[in-house]
């Protein structure tokens, strides 16, 4: 008896059946989580080297008061702003004179500071009945002083009264351009040196009821006019008709 029960004893398995499928299930659950950690630090890795930057041109359909924008994501300046909806104003950011977003390839423009090649609009709903042309007379005239210089791309300079509140700045104007007379305000050169880009700043109407405000680099103060008829093609272009989107 004592012979046949030795006999049984060697024959035991020494790992029984139920320790076998705990350490396999334990190995793919840590395959399975080395997986997911990986698959996770790509995607983060990703989104880290964008630095905010967005190259997805999904489009994000937006209502600023009665106007409604179809507009790209990589367009867009803010991730909280990268959704469709309803928006107090938007800030887009454009590669010239391609008048394109971010992308990979162009990531060199859009993180070199200042960049002499982007335009950055801010679209928002009218506060005011005027834009800056229509402030040229009524207002800035008022506060301009009567010397005058030649400025590029026929463009005239007038420099501002002391404690106007536009110290540091210059107003360049045009009369009888395309679309009416033609303002913009520049920091002068010594001030220019010291800004990350946006050194000129216009303001005008589009659409049913929006203001556009946008910045350019004084590098590209001699393109006036180009800017000027692409950034008003650029958001009227982009207008969504409600009749043609009525689920809006």
């Amino acid at each position: 008896m004592d012979m046949i029960d030795h006999q049984k004893g060697e024959q035991t398995p020494l790992l029984s059946n139920r320790f076998l499928i705990i350490a396999t299930s334990i190995i793919c659950l840590l395959a399975l989580a080395s997986m997911a950690i990986s698959i996770a630090g790509k995607l983060y890795g990703d989104q880290l080297s964008l630095a905010g930057h967005s190259e997805s041109t999904r489009d994000v359909v937006v209502t600023i008061g009665r106007d409604r924008l179809r507009l790209t994501e990589n367009t867009m300046r803010f991730e909280s702003q990268r959704h469709s909806g309803l928006h107090e104003q938007i800030d887009l950011y454009l590669s010239w004179p391609s008048m394109s977003g971010f992308t990979r390839e162009t990531r060199a423009l859009f993180e070199s500071n200042p960049s002499p090649s982007l335009i950055f609009l801010q679209i928002s709903q009218s506060t005011m009945s005027r834009d800056m042309s229509g402030r040229l007379d009524p207002i800035y005239r008022q506060l301009l002083q009567e010397t005058e210089r030649p400025g590029p791309a026929g463009l005239t300079g007038h420099s501002f009264k002391p404690r106007s509140g536009y110290d540091g700045e210059i107003l360049y104007t045009a009369e009888n351009g395309e679309f009416g007379s033609y303002a913009v305000r520049c920091l002068i050169e010594t001030e220019a040196s010291q800004s990350s880009g946006g050194d000129c700043q216009r303001d005008i109407h589009v659409g049913q009821d929006l203001t556009v405000l946008y910045r350019f680099p004084r590098s590209r103060l001699p393109d006036w006019k180009a800017l000027e008829t692409a950034i008003r093609s650029y958001v009227e272009n982009r207008t969504v008709a409600a009749s043609a989107d009525p689920a809006l």
